[in-house]
């Protein structure tokens, strides 16, 4: 794991944990986020459309067997449904914003379903300046959820209601691959959300994509 990146959540971490150094946590926690989104958007300078859905790992076991563009949606629309539908209650920004239209995404889901040169077949379909903005728009959003929480509000768990309209929404796939989803999101309280979709699984992508990102360079050498 990135040493940096490593550093910065564990000590998000243990400042979450204490009532008052929870808003120091907040800020930790929004520069590690800045940090890694100034990575992703490094991508959209650096490569080519093609890029976007190279898998030159895809028969390894991993996140890096995905390709960059699939785990762009995959991180945003995990951060998206569990900001919005699981947290807060409220409509995701895929829909306020129509972005299902608008990157021509032939699913609503988080991806967890697809396999194979059904992650390639998905991702060449999405225009990627809009998925860019998608990002954006939920990072920002999440962000605006997470300043208004309280030290007390880490304890709460997910309500059934809001359960219940996640499986109603149909954004997390009844496959084996994804619907596990449902209980582990589900059993999780505020902060637990905030360690795993909010942060550390932003890592585990990015670093994923930055060994693609590296073999891809690699090839061109």
């Amino acid at each position: 794991m990135n040493k940096e990146w490593s550093e910065q959540n564990k000590r998000m971490q243990q400042l979450i944990k204490k009532k008052d150094a929870f808003d120091q946590g907040k800020d930790v926690l929004f520069a590690l986020r800045n940090d890694l989104m100034d990575t992703l958007l490094s991508y959209k300078e650096e490569l080519n459309r093609e890029d976007f859905d190279a898998m030159p790992f895809i028969n390894a076991d991993g996140y890096h067997s995905k390709n960059i563009a699939y785990s762009i949606w995959h991180i945003f629309r995990i951060e998206d449904i569990v900001a919005h539908t699981l947290v807060n209650g409220d409509e995701e920004v895929l829909f306020s914003g129509n972005y299902q239209s608008r990157i021509n995404s032939p699913v609503i889901t988080t991806g967890n379903e697809l396999v194979k040169e059904q992650i390639s077949d998905f991702t060449g379909q999405l225009d990627i300046d809009e998925l860019y903005s998608y990002i954006a728009d939920v990072k920002n959003s999440t962000e605006e959820i997470i300043k208004g929480l309280t030290y007390d509000d880490l304890k709460i768990r997910v309500t059934d209601e809001h359960r219940e309209n996640l499986k109603a929404l149909g954004v997390v796939s009844t496959d084996e691959n994804a619907v596990w989803l449902i209980d582990y999101w589900c059993k999780k309280d505020v902060r637990g959300l905030i360690q795993m979709p909010f942060s550390r699984h932003w890592i585990m992508h990015i670093e994923a994509c930055q060994r693609i990102l590296n073999k891809l360079k690699q090839g061109r050498d």
